[in-house]
C-alpha cells in the first residue's frame, strides 16, 4: 500500500482552552519494532486529552505530542517483530498519543480486533474506557459477583462502561449522576440505584444499603473523605482521576479501624507490557460480552477531526451522556 508523506492532524498550539486545538499537516509516522501503523477512521475524545491540552498531563517522552489515546481503523503497515496483526486488519487500539490524526503508531500488543457486528465508530470508543475500567475495577479493585459497587459519574464514558460490566458480571451497581435524565440512563444500563448528587447524599444512600464494597472515583477533592464514609468495612476505593483536585483531609484512623484499602492508577504512564496484559484480559473476558451484545459503548456525539475544539467544549460542559468521537 502506498502511503502519503503527510497527514491531517490536530495539535495543541499552546496550553489553554479548547480553542488552542489547531488543524495542521504532519508527517505520517513510521512503525518501529513491535508497532503497527493504523489509518484511523474515528478517534475517541477523553478527559485526559483535555488535561493534556490544558498543560496538566504531559505525554511520555517517547509518545507523540498530539492528543488522542484511542481510535479504530485499518492496519496499513507493521513494524519488525509484529505477529498476530496483519496489514488490512480492522482494529481498535489504545494509543500512547497521536490519535487526533489520520495515521497513528501504537504497539501491536495494545490493539484488539473490532468486535464482530460492531462498526469502527463504536469500536473507537472502547480502548481507553475498557482498559481503564477493567484494570481498575476488576484487576486492581477485585470486584466480585454480589458485591455493592459505587461508580461516580455514571453517565460518562467510564461510568456507562463500569455500570454495564459490573452489572453483567453479577455485582450490585450504585452510581451518581447530575440530573434525573442521566440517572434514568444509568438505571437502564443496569444500575440498581442511581443517585442524583444535586438532590441526595450518596453517603447516606450507601450507608442504608450496607456500604460500598468497592468505589470507583474520578472526582476527588471533597469526595475523598465522603467516599471513605460510604465504604463498608474492608471496602476498597480506587481513584482514576481528580476532577475537583487530588487533595483532601482524611482521617486515617477510619482506614485502619475498618480495614479499608485506598488505591488508584493512571493508564498512560504504565509500561507497554502492563498494557499488553490488560489487552489480553479484555480479549478473554470482555470481547465475548461485546460480541454477544451484553455490553456496548454508549454514544453521545460525533465531530469532524477539524472540529476537535468543539468536541472538547462539549465534553467539558458535562452535558454529554456516553462517548464523544472524532470522525477522521
Amino acid at each position: 500500500m502506498s502511503l502519503p508523506d503527510t497527514m491531517r492532524a490536530v495539535e495543541i498550539s499552546k496550553a489553554g482552552g479548547p480553542e488552542v486545538l489547531t488543524p495542521v499537516e504532519r508527517p505520517v509516522p513510521e512503525p518501529g519494532h513491535g508497532d503497527i501503523l493504523i489509518k484511523l477512521a474515528y478517534a475517541g475524545v477523553n478527559r485526559p486529552d483535555a488535561l493534556q491540552r490544558a498543560g496538566a498531563y504531559a505525554p511520555p517522552p517517547t509518545a507523540s505530542d498530539l492528543p488522542g489515546l484511542e481510535g479504530a481503523g485499518e492496519v496499513v503497515a507493521v513494524g519488525p517483530g509484529v505477529t498476530g496483526v496483519s496489514v488490512g486488519d480492522q482494529v481498535c487500539a489504545l494509543l500512547p498519543g497521536g490519535g487526533y490524526a489520520e495515521y497513528v503508531v501504537t504497539p501491536a500488543a495494545h490493539a484488539l480486533p473490532v468486535p464482530k457486528g460492531m462498526g469502527l465508530k463504536e469500536a473507537a470508543c472502547l480502548p481507553e474506557t475498557y482498559f481503564t475500567v477493567w484494570s481498575n475495577v476488576f484487576m486492581r479493585g477485585g470486584l466480585t459477583a454480589g458485591e455493592r459497587f459505587l461508580v461516580h459519574g455514571g453517565s460518562s464514558g467510564i461510568g456507562t462502561t463500569a455500570i454495564q460490566l459490573a452489572n453483567t458480571l453479577g455485582a450490585r451497581v450504585f452510581t451518581t449522576a447530575g440530573s434525573d435524565e442521566k440517572c434514568a440512563v444509568c438505571r437502564e444500563l443496569g444500575a440498581e440505584v442511581a443517585i442524583n448528587y444535586r438532590e441526595q447524599d450518596f453517603v447516606e444512600v450507601m450507608g442504608e444499603a450496607g456500604g460500598a464494597n468497592l468505589i470507583l472515583d474520578m472526582v476527588g477533592g471533597e469526595y475523598i473523605p465522603r467516599n471513605i464514609k460510604a465504604l463498608a468495612d474492608e471496602g476498597r476505593m480506587v481513584h482514576i482521576a481528580f476532577l475537583t483536585g487530588p487533595k483532601a483531609e482524611v482521617n486515617f484512623a477510619q482506614i485502619m479501624a475498618r480495614r479499608l484499602t485506598v488505591t488508584g492508577s493512571t493508564l498512560r504512564p504504565q509500561s507497554d507490557a502492563a498494557k499488553a496484559r490488560i489487552a489480553e484480559e479484555l480479549r478473554e473476558h470482555v470481547w465475548p460480552l461485546l460480541e454477544a451484545g451484553r455490553v456496548k459503548p454508549i454514544m453521545d456525539s460525533t465531530y469532524p477531526l477539524d472540529e476537535a475544539a468543539k468536541a472538547h467544549a462539549h465534553m467539558e460542559s458535562s452535558t454529554h451522556i456516553g462517548k464523544i468521537v472524532l470522525e477522521v
